[in-house]
């Protein structure tokens, strides 16, 4: 089958988190064709930027940057007046209008207004389907006037109607950005048209040109989230970032547009169930909802979960990137504790800083680590050395990711804020023990094979360790159901096969009905499976075949499946 796969910022131009696991899924279902559609926030994209790619990648097709000019409605009296309508309808829903959710903030509106919300985007990009583009329009002055218009409505709530003039600007230009997918040119039978399905690696902005093949063109719509976009667009608009009427409008924006997405979605599969609850609130029917946990190499690590022998005792560890939201601090003062009650003990932090904050973070965190552990010696005549140490992945000390790992004989995660804890599945296919706080998808990941204590407790995490510390035992234990957990759930060949088996699902329930030409260009009659168009279930036993099982007559087969062996007898 040809997949539409759909991202935002990441594959095949940049690596990272949300790059790998696309490339390891397109290599990892070489029969089916792929198709990128990529959503680009910088400079424009080059080929020579790509990764390398697979032969399954038929196509890749970018959007040019978000400042990018040019294209638009043309200046007709009937375009602007289509225009006013639906962007009025839009912005009007963001604002409230007749039927508006009494809690905004919780993103998901009334029936009402998520209806005018999806009547307007759709109406909108009907119109850029007809004239081109809506990149100007977008731009000009009308929409701004609308958009003011509606902010001073009566029905509109009062952080809107305190909008300033720049508070309209910063909100019109957004709304330019989030709305460039719909003057794309991706939706002809040269493009999404023609595929079976549209995957959507990403929620909100990144999966709205499938929202749009699905409307257009009725391909189904898989989207896969491995992080709440809405919630990230959330932090994004705090009280520091913007101006109340901003955030208000924006986040009615992303609330709306994310419920779209999530009511007109065929399948929804959400890496955690922390991600699978933000979906439900949001509007999402639970039985279109099937979580699918990311998949980690996990052989790298194959070396240090074989010989958990070879850590330090005494040595606890933490691996990740360096920022606030880790907290470091109560780690270290949680470390105090521990040394207290263990006089050998040590702790490695390894990872770099994340950003300017994240660089300001670890030196606070240094600062910390020297006033509470001053250097110790053994002796007058010996160098002091500090129990915490602060290293980076390519030292000497730690020439590998594994290595982290595998110098740790528990490794510990402190996070206040956590989506999908991947670090914690790298330290579970080391097949070491691990203390970790709430948060996130921690418990689902963890399941009964570490510890697992109050975010923000120093306390609590210090006792957690000490009694591991003590009971080599059961770090033993501990460590070893980890590693057959994290085999059996989060491997790349679960993932794929996951994948494989939800793309195969998908299009034999939602078939795209499209006429196949031949090479004359007359129509193929029996180019497309007839079986693909009957509307049943094809596994499990059917309501009448249950009714006769209940009642001690026999089943009658089904009547194809009765013409199918008479046709085989008569052969």
């Amino acid at each position: 089958m040809r997949i539409g796969l759909l991202t935002e910022g990441g594959y095949p131009y940049v690596g990272g988190d949300a790059g790998l696991w696309c490339d390891r899924l397109v290599r990892g279902l070489a029969r089916h064709e792929f198709d990128v559609y990529a959503l680009s926030h910088g400079r424009q994209r080059r080929d020579a930027d790509r990764i390398p790619l697979p032969p399954q990648v038929r196509q890749v097709r970018t959007a040019p940057p978000w400042t990018a000019e040019g294209g638009g409605v043309t200046p007709g009296r009937r375009a602007r007046r289509r225009f006013a309508e639906c962007y009025g309808e839009l912005v009007e829903a963001l604002g409230g209008g007749p039927g508006a959710a009494s809690d905004p903030a919780a993103g998901t509106g009334s029936a009402h207004q998520a209806d005018r919300f999806g009547n307007a985007l759709y109406g909108l990009a009907g119109l850029a389907r007809d004239e081109g583009g809506l990149s100007g329009a977008l731009r000009s002055d009308a929409a701004l006037r609308t958009l003011e218009r509606a902010c001073r409505g009566p029905r509109a709530p009062r952080t809107a109607r305190e909008a300033r003039v720049a508070d309209l600007l910063t909100v019109a230009a957004h709304l330019d950005r989030a709305l460039r997918p719909l003057s794309l040119d991706w939706y002809g039978d040269d493009g999404l048209g023609a595929a079976d399905l549209c995957h959507a690696t990403a929620g909100g902005t990144a999966a709205l040109p499938g929202l749009l093949a699905r409307h257009l063109c009725e391909v189904p719509l898989l989207v896969t989230e491995y992080g709440v976009q809405l919630r990230s667009h959330y932090l994004a608009l705090g009280p520091d970032a913007a101006a109340p009427a901003v955030r208000a409008l924006l986040a009615a924006f992303h609330g709306l547009l994310a419920g779209e997405v999530y009511r007109r979605a065929t399948l929804l599969t959400p890496g955690n169930a922390h991600t699978r609850r933000w979906q439900e609130r949001c509007g999402a029917d639970r039985d279109r909802i099937r979580t699918v946990h990311p998949g980690i190499d996990a052989g790298r690590f194959a070396e240090a979960g074989e010989s958990p022998d070879r850590a330090d005792p005494y040595t606890l560890g933490w691996v990740g990137g360096v920022e606030p939201a880790k907290d470091l601090v109560s780690l270290l003062h949680a470390f105090a504790e521990v040394r207290r009650a263990e006089p050998a003990a040590r702790l490695r932090i390894v990872g770099t800083p994340t950003g300017a904050e994240g660089e300001a973070y670890l030196g606070h965190c240094r600062a910390l680590a020297a006033q509470l552990f001053p250097d110790e010696a053994e002796g007058a005549h010996a160098v002091g050395d500090n129990p915490v140490s602060f290293e980076e992945i390519g030292g000497p000390e730690v020439p590998s990711l594994p290595d982290a790992y595998a110098g740790a004989a528990v490794v510990v995660l402190s996070s206040v804020v956590e989506g999908f804890p991947n670090t914690l599945v790298e330290a579970m296919f080391s097949g070491r023990a691990t203390v970790s706080t709430d948060v996130g998808a921690v418990v689902e990941v963890i399941g009964g094979t570490g510890l697992v204590v109050p975010p923000r407790n120093p306390r609590a995490l210090a006792e957690a360790c000490v009694a591991l510390l003590r009971d080599p035992e059961r770090r033993e234990r501990l460590g070893a159901a980890a590693r057959a957990r994290a085999l059996e759930l989060f491997t790349v060949a679960q993932n794929i096969t996951a994948f494989d088996s939800i793309y195969l699902e998908i299009v034999s329930h939602c078939p795209v009905r499209r006429v196949v030409l031949g090479a004359a260009g007359d129509p193929l009659p029996f180019a497309a499976p007839a079986e693909t168009h009957v509307p049943v279930r094809w596994t499990g036993p059917t309501a009448r075949e249950r009714i006769r099982e209940a009642s001690g007559r026999a089943p009658v087969a089904p009547l194809h499946m009765i013409s199918g062996a008479a046709s085989e007898g008569a052969r």
